[in-house]
């Protein structure tokens, strides 16, 4: 009997085949992978050279990382991960989870092992930065490939938990203050102009006698993170790197002239996170507590300036980009700004969405129900208060003795301003910026801030941040145009 095949047993005599083809392909390529290339071969690195930025001699750098990868369809044993160089022990390598140098490592095929590699420079005499140089090295088959290593070494001072007695700091090579640095009561410290500090993570500078910061428009004192790995890290700061300057209640006499304080406002360790935090002044001789000109604080995550019964006296400061607030007084005090910028627009590293970015308050809450009031005198002239808030300018009053006056100020604010003396506010919901994305807060031709302000301040102020003579009526805010 002739038996007729049907359409699915056709189907399936064809594909047989094929499927067995197939599986002695898959078959062959799984045994070959599994098969060790015992000869020739080749790795490549997934960079060219492992660089690490600026590091500080005797601190260790970042922790940075290169792929090593097998192209081959064949698994392959590296004899051996090594550093090489005569600045190689400098230098630190983990490889896929083995501390330093390796050996006889498996890689299967076209499959890749992280290089883990960090650096730690030995100081010298050197003033200005410095290049060591080593290599990985990895071996395959009696075959060397090579990744250069390389690093710029700084030396530096160390402020290491110290208090420090009268003195002046040097511009020879920068200073890294770790954990913090306490200026000590009845001595002052008196930084010059073009010194830079750097700041490590937990470290703040304590004030409890006198600070003294000299800049020059040519050479400002810069205040920043230590972290100086900007290019891995996209070449920006990140707020919150470092604390802030706390100025203590025993401090008096302060000055700060053409100073850069940056990246910071982290917990201060006193409850308030702060670029710069002034306690209440207990001194009472008359003097401000702080007197600032020609300063930029940016990029706080807390606040810029926090003063709780306190007296600081400022012009031609920019203080921009703080999470909490550019400024903010509690519990009183006295402040007197002359062409100052307060301003912080939200961005992906700012949260500016609750307080705004003044706040004017005569009391300290201490609990739900329970405030501490004192005095507060408050004279913002020729100011700008700007921020991406409706209302950037917030008046709090719950004692008597409370005198808040904005005089020719430039104010973002949608409601009225309680409690407070406006007098010749520039209305406009625009100020012509040059580039608020980019912290340019000069002016653009056009804007309603030009010759808008008084020259009635608290003392002349005869240029702008810019070192721009400021003629007639001079413009509202820190920069002339």
């Amino acid at each position: 009997m002739t038996v007729t095949s049907t359409p699915v047993t056709y189907i399936k005599r064809l594909l047989l085949p094929i499927v067995l083809l197939a599986s002695f392909a898959v078959g062959s390529v799984s045994c070959k992978k599994d098969k060790l290339l015992t000869s020739g071969g080749s790795l490549t690195y997934s960079l060219d050279t492992l660089s690490f930025d600026t590091v500080f001699t005797a601190s260790g750098s970042f922790t940075t990382q290169v792929k090593l990868y097998n192209p081959q369809n064949q698994k392959v044993n590296i004899s051996s991960i090594r550093l090489e160089g005569p600045n190689a022990s400098f230098f630190h390598i983990n490889v896929n989870g083995i501390s330093g140098n390796a050996t006889n490592i498996e890689l299967a095929a076209k499959d890749s092992m992280y290089i883990f590699a960090t650096v730690n420079i030995d100081p010298n005499n050197l003033s200005n930065p410095f290049v060591v140089n080593a290599s990985v090295v990895a071996t395959l088959n009696g075959k060397d490939y090579t990744l250069p290593l390389m690093a710029y070494g700084l030396n530096a001072y160390y402020i290491v938990d110290s208090v420090l007695q009268t003195q002046t700091w040097k511009t020879d090579k920068p200073y890294v203050v770790i954990h913090s640095a306490e200026v000590d009561t009845a001595q002052t410290l008196t930084i010059p102009a073009g010194c830079r500090i750097y700041m490590n993570a937990d470290s703040r500078l304590y004030v409890a006698g006198t600070l003294k910061i000299n800049g020059t428009k040519k050479d400002s004192v810069i205040f920043q993170g230590d972290r100086l790995d900007r290019n891995y890290f996209g070449n920006v700061g990140y707020p919150g790197e470092w604390g802030g300057i706390l100025f203590l209640q025993t401090s008096t006499n302060n000055s700060i002239d053409y100073a850069v304080i940056k990246n910071c406002g982290s917990s201060t360790g006193f409850g308030y996170p702060a670029a710069i935090y002034m306690q209440p002044d207990t001194i009472n001789d008359n003097l401000p507590q702080l007197v600032m000109t020609n300063t930029i604080v940016e990029n706080s995550i807390g606040f810029g300036i926090l003063g709780i019964a306190s007296t600081i006296v400022a012009q031609n400061c920019l203080i921009n980009a703080c999470g909490a607030g550019s400024l903010a007084t509690y519990q009183g005090g006295t402040y007197l700004f002359d062409n100052c910028d307060f301003i912080t627009y939200g961005s992906n590293k700012i949260s500016h969405i609750d307080n705004p970015t003044v706040q004017l308050i005569d009391f300290l809450q201490v609990d739900d129900v329970h405030y501490i009031t004192s005095p507060l005198k408050a004279v913002l002239t020729n100011c700008v208060i700007w921020g991406s808030l409706d209302n950037e300018c917030g008046v709090q009053k719950r004692g008597d003795n409370f005198d808040v006056t904005l005089l020719n100020c430039a104010i973002k604010q949608k409601d009225a301003i309680n409690d407070a003396v406006v007098k010749n506010r520039v209305n406009t919901d625009n100020p012509r910026f040059v580039d608020d994305v980019n912290w340019n807060f000069r002016l653009q031709e056009g804007s309603p801030l030009i010759d808008a302000g008084t020259t009635d301040t608290f003392t002349p102020v005869s240029t702008d941040l810019d070192g721009k003579l400021r003629t007639g009526n001079p413009d509202i805010g820190c920069y002339e145009r």
